[in-house]
């Protein structure tokens, strides 16, 4: 959540920066009335108690006609400090309510605009000339199904739409993308993780999952849990309630896990193979990092999610995502999309998401430097997310003979395979 002194001071910025995502502007004023009720509320409540506790050591020293007077007094105080008791909770409540709706103030240098209004940083490879090379390429299915290493048919047959099988050599590529990509992070200081894909609400709404993007969430009734669309939940609630030493920073993780996503709102999109899916499994970087050092972590991210698709030979571009494009937690996005050939198109792989305090506020994650404690900042980055950098592997490194070349960075994972192999081959 932001910091409730910052709309207090500068309520416009917080206004320019709703209506830059899109969200709603009116909440803005509502909170700053709740705000201050709550703060009048609790100024009133006090009084109410001092004069209460005054009261109360005057009573045993009156008599007659006094003491009648201050009993009576007594009990109206005592129902004026319930009433203003009451009417505190409720304010807090109230602004608690409304401070969830507000989402991350976006970074000034981010475009404005929505979907289709980001701004391209760099492009990065070139991609293939098929037509120069003499045949026309399959898309992904296509060449899995012929590889033996994809199978929607069933996974539709056992789970519905938008599930899968990988099997045979679509495992074991799934295991040596995984693998290697945890082999990256490692070198680069990241301590590996396997999180839990259950959680509890406090932790799904500290990450900023239960507002927006809500729909998006599948969630157990019966047991109140979540499952998380990333590891980026598991990991940014790892130190909730927790202080830590300015001395650890910057702390950053590698989380594995399955991440589950509704895709509400996306039918008829993507529904051939297994670009967009309900389940899926993904390497994700995740870093807490002193406030003033966010900017430069955030870039960092971006340089190890370029190091990894630079290490995959995929043909890539990166962008500056639009603010109204922004998850609520993030202040600003950067995209890797890779080149689809048979979409004729650049597509989302990674993203990596500066999310400043706004997640460590809510969770309540803050960091002592020296006698100050305060909150600290998070940040995130996809570093595989896998069945689309199956997509893209298969189709950029297709062969005309219907094989795929197996990039350098994954060929120890695969027992130093360099092609894959259709199954009638």
């Amino acid at each position: 959540m932001i910091d409730l002194r910052l709309l207090r001071e500068d309520p416009d910025r917080v206004r320019a920066s709703q209506r830059a995502r899109g969200e709603d502007v009116d909440v803005v004023d509502a909170l700053l009335s709740a705000d201050e009720r709550r703060r009048s509320s609790s100024v009133r409540f006090d009084e109410l108690r001092s004069e209460q506790k005054a009261l109360g050591k005057l009573i045993p020293k009156a008599a007659g006609d006094e003491k009648a007077e201050l009993l009576k007094r007594a009990g109206e105080l005592s129902a004026a400090v319930k009433a203003a008791d009451a009417e505190q909770d409720e304010a807090a409540a109230e602004a608690q309510r409304l401070l969830l709706r507000i989402g991350n103030i976006v970074h000034p240098d981010v475009p404005r605009g929505g979907e289709d209004d980001f701004v391209v940083l760099g492009t990065v490879g070139t991609p293939r000339d098929f037509a120069a090379e003499g045949f026309e390429p399959k898309d992904h299915l296509e060449l899995g199904q012929s590889l033996g290493a994809i199978d929607v048919e069933r996974g539709a047959k056992v789970s519905g739409s938008r599930f899968y099988y990988l099997t045979g050599v679509g495992a074991l590529l799934e295991l040596a993308l995984v693998n290697a990509a945890i082999a990256q992070a490692t070198a680069a200081g990241f301590t590996p993780m396997l999180t839990p894909a259950l959680v509890k609400p406090r932790a799904m709404e500290g990450t900023g999952f239960l507002g927006q993007a809500a729909q998006d969430v599948y969630h157990l009734e019966k047991d109140d849990f979540y499952l998380v669309g990333t590891s980026e939940v598991p990991l940014a609630a790892y130190h909730m309630d927790e202080i830590l030493d300015a001395s650890q920073l910057p702390l950053r993780y590698a989380g594995f896990s399955p991440c589950f996503r509704r895709e509400a709102g996306t039918y008829g999109k993507d529904t051939r193979g297994i670009f967009r899916v309900h389940q899926f499994d993904k390497v994700e970087m995740f870093s807490y990092v002193a406030p003033e050092d966010s900017e430069a972590e955030h870039a960092r991210l971006l340089e190890w999610e370029k190091q990894w698709l630079n290490s995959l030979e995929l043909p890539y571009q990166v962008i500056d995502v639009a603010t109204g494009d922004l998850g609520s937690s993030a202040s600003r996005k950067f995209d890797c999309e890779a080149w689809i050939p048979t979409q004729g198109k650049y597509r989302e792989l990674t993203s990596t998401s500066n999310c400043d305090e706004f997640q460590s506020r809510r969770l309540s994650v803050r960091m002592r430097d020296g006698k100050t404690v305060k909150p600290l900042a998070t940040l995130n980055g996809t570093l595989c997310a896998v069945p689309r950098t199956i997509v893209a592997l298969l189709e950029n490194h297709q062969q005309a003979d219907g094989t795929v070349r197996v990039p350098e960075v994954l060929r120890p994972y695969l027992g130093g395979r360099e092609i894959l192999e259709p199954l009638a081959r």
